[in-house]
């Protein structure tokens, strides 16, 4: 049954292991240190990163982003290192993000898995990146067995778990909900400082209008890049103030653009979520991905639960945004069910879905 503990096939730990996570799929740089031990915990003994940040109204290049993963890997390893206390040699396996995301950074931080692999004689466990991120949510949330709502710059999907499978119920049909927003903060010239979402979900608690946009939700799916064409066109709108004014004045400002974005976009979110939810009788809800550690998002998927008598597991921006430790806790999940990764097939995929992956660690 859904929300129903299951046996674990995963064995108990004979001795405690150690991971190294190496993650970079997009524009952060992470490393963690993850800890398994005797008594069944696990222990983030480290959780280190570093972000790609570009000029307001700039996206950031593969190329360019896979410089900034060459320049900072060895300091935000070392780094990690030192923060866990331990060294190379006593680390079980290197775990890196073998996909999805942006080619260039993808190779770049395997490139360093593998050099660290062969220089120390440790195996290797690529890592799907989404699997990365419910693995850790259920590990830092304690939910049993949710549906997960995946929301992040590359990646929209609904996801449930049956048969050693994350399967995906819904997802968008073209762009995701964080390249929206990304793409959104662009137009109106917000910075990318710490991250666009950060910074439109800042304004949107300024908005006080809401502006009718598009509504496509499409079974359980959804569709975002007519929205941004319609929530741009508002930016030549002739009421369109970028400067702001008073609410009374009849005025469209950027403030109500982003309030009017997340309002529309996140409704769309909640639907197919609570609709996935009735189809599989489930009473958890676990939100990850850089956008799941939006307020508001959290705060609206809340109001659904609490409607159905069902609960809301979210994290904050640690484990929320692309971060090491959540490839090192599912790589060591991998390794202890016998999982290695070939240094001939340590080669990355941009395109690597999540129901590709075989869940063994879970009944």
């Amino acid at each position: 049954m859904p929300g129903k503990a299951r046996k674990t096939p995963l064995k108990d730990a004979d001795r405690d292991y150690l991971a190294l996570g190496l993650e970079g799929s997009a524009n952060k740089l992470g490393a963690g240190i993850m800890k398994h031990s005797k008594d069944g915990a696990a222990t983030v003994l480290s959780n280190i990163r570093h972000t790609y940040i570009t000029p307001p109204g700039e996206g950031f290049q593969p190329r360019d982003t896979a410089l900034h993963h060459r320049e900072w890997a060895l300091k935000v390893i070392n780094d990690c290192l030192t923060k866990a206390g331990v060294s190379m040699n006593e680390i079980d396996c290197i775990c890196f993000t073998k996909g999805p995301g942006m080619g260039a950074p993808l190779q770049s931080v395997a490139l360093v898995a593998r050099t660290l692999s062969l220089m120390f004689n440790k195996p290797l466990v690529g890592v799907n990146h989404c699997v990365g991120h419910i693995e850790m949510g259920r590990e830092i949330t304690g939910a049993q067995n949710p549906v997960v709502l995946y929301v992040s710059g590359g990646n929209t999907q609904v996801i449930a778990y049956s048969r050693q499978c994350y399967r995906i119920f819904g997802e968008t049909l073209d762009i995701a909900v964080g390249n929206c927003l990304d793409r959104f903060a662009r137009i109106i010239n917000l910075s990318n400082d710490p991250s666009p979402g950060y910074n439109i979900e800042q304004e949107a608690k300024k908005g006080h209008r809401l502006l009718p946009l598009p509504y496509a939700t499409k079974g359980m799916d959804v569709s975002l890049s007519g929205i941004l064409s319609a929530i741009e066109a508002y930016t030549v709108d002739k009421r369109f103030r970028p400067e702001g004014g008073t609410k009374d004045e009849d005025i469209i400002t950027p403030q109500d653009l982003c309030f009017s974005l997340q309002e529309t976009v996140f409704a769309m979110l909640v639907e197919i979520t609570e609709r996935a939810m009735a189809h599989i009788g489930s009473k958890e809800v676990l939100i990850v991905g850089g956008v799941g550690s939006n307020e508001r998002l959290q705060q609206m998927m809340g109001i659904m639960a609490q409607e159905r008598e069902a609960r809301v597991f979210a994290t904050d921006e640690r484990f929320c945004i692309d971060n090491g430790i959540m490839i090192a806790q599912a790589g060591l999940l991998s390794y202890r069910m016998g999982y290695k990764t070939p240094l001939a097939k340590s080669s990355c995929t941009q395109r690597f879905r999540t129901d590709e992956v075989h869940v063994a660690w879970r009944a």
